[in-house]
């Protein structure tokens, strides 16, 4: 057999067919059509000279000419294609030659086809791959703007809240002071309302403060006052400051004294107190009445791991790297009672980010381990804080103010 005769032979039928298989209008049909004749031309040169890369020109053309529709659709592809043409070429031999000819000119035909079809796959897979990546950077760079954005505003928010804020603490305060001369009964009466005002004030304060520190974390502005530190003494200032809350709840909080815990490193004092704070809050909220809360931990190799462990309702996989996001809550909003120590108590959604970004900002590190979320079975969670073991005041001009506790630190005592 002459292929290359049967070929040019076979040419009008083909055309046709394949004009009528891959297109799905008079317009497309008709802008279709040169592309597919220069196909056929290609093949008869690739067929003429046993070499089939004169295909690899018009492959590469229809595979990086696909649009984004093309490309985001598994049903839209090259391969496809040439199966299509690979299917009309079959049809039309058979219609127009013996059986026996028909599978010699495709047993001639096969090494072209599968050398389209492995061009096409390969050049398919790095476009598509281009495009993937592409799309990524663009979502990256919207989540991006719109993290900005959010940033932008929490910025706003609590410069512009503080204002007004010190102005209604002040007039409380103003209020507060002119009730004295004034009829006891009467006063009886107002001092509630100015109660709740100040408690209101109070709460918004520290949203206020909250919405600051997410602002100066994002920004990478949060600073750090550096100076002799006790894990202990800040767990057991927490539990004297929690206590009427823990026994509100009829909640437990056992501290174990560990390898560390009484070791003096440098840290900010008032920021690592802050994280543990939030820590503790976040385990009395989610920590059904009658639970137990235990602190305790680790020395490791250069660091020191404090693990704060709850029998609350714990917290689901999915949601355990979100809720160190800002606004990360869990569960539905609408189903949290109102109070900040409160069993599901609700909140910002502020605790835990801060906590993160003030371990971070020391060179540590915090996660979270849960067995997953029952609010039945209670299968608590553990938070996990790595903190430096840093012996040295990193700032030099204030190291020679604490070296006299330096010496203190090798004998490993406190003053």
């Amino acid at each position: 057999m002459n292929v290359v005769q049967t070929l040019k032979d076979l040419y009008p039928d083909w055309l046709e067919a394949a004009s009528d298989a891959l297109a799905q209008g008079d317009t497309t049909r008709q802008s279709l059509r040169p592309q597919l004749e220069r196909f056929y031309e290609l093949l008869l040169q690739s067929v003429e000279t046993e070499d089939p890369t004169w295909l690899d020109s018009i492959l590469y053309l229809w595979v990086w000419s696909q649009t984004v529709t093309d490309l985001n659709s598994e049903d839209i592809t090259i391969i496809g294609a040439l199966q299509a043409l690979l299917d009309t070429m079959l049809d039309v031999a058979r219609a127009r030659l013996t059986e026996a000819e028909a599978l010699q000119l495709m047993e001639a035909l096969r090494p072209y086809w599968f050398h389209m079809m492995e061009y096409a796959a390969n050049q398919e897979m790095r476009a598509r791959l281009d495009h993937t990546v592409a799309e990524l950077e663009r979502i990256q760079r919207e989540l991006e703007r719109l993290d900005k954005s959010k940033s932008d505003f929490i910025s706003v928010a609590a410069h512009e809240l503080k204002t007004p804020l010190t102005l209604i603490e002040g007039y409380a305060a103003m209020l507060r002071d002119a009730l004295e001369p004034i009829d006891p009964q009467l006063k009886s009466q107002i001092a509630p309302m100015l109660e709740g005002i100040f408690r209101g004030s109070e709460r918004i304060r520290e949203i206020v403060d909250d919405l600051t520190d997410v602002s100066l974390i994002d920004n990478n502005m949060l600073k750090l006052a550096y100076q002799p530190v006790w894990l202990g003494q800040i767990f057991r200032a927490l539990a004297d400051e929690l206590a009427p809350v823990l026994e509100e709840r009829h909640l437990t909080l056992k501290i174990h004294r560990f390898p560390g815990s009484e070791r003096m490193i440098f840290g900010d004092l008032e920021r690592l107190r802050q994280v543990f704070r939030n820590l503790l809050t976040n385990a009395i909220k989610y920590t059904p009445d009658g639970g137990k809360i235990t602190i305790d931990g680790r020395l490791l190799p250069g660091f020191i791991e404090v693990r704060v462990s709850d029998t609350g309702i714990g917290i689901a996989p999915e949601d355990q790297q979100r809720i160190f996001d800002k606004f990360g809550r869990v569960g539905d909003p609408r189903t949290h009672s109102s109070g900040k120590t409160r069993f599901k108590g609700g909140g910002p959604g502020l605790g835990l980010p801060i906590a993160k970004g003030i371990v971070e900002a020391h060179g540590g590190s915090i996660w979270v381990e849960s067995p997953g979320y029952d609010e039945e079975k209670c299968p608590g969670s553990t938070f996990h804080v790595l903190l430096p073991l840093r012996e040295e005041q990193p700032d030099a001009e204030k190291g020679s103010l604490f070296a006299k506790l330096a010496a203190y630190i090798k004998k490993g005592e406190q003053p």
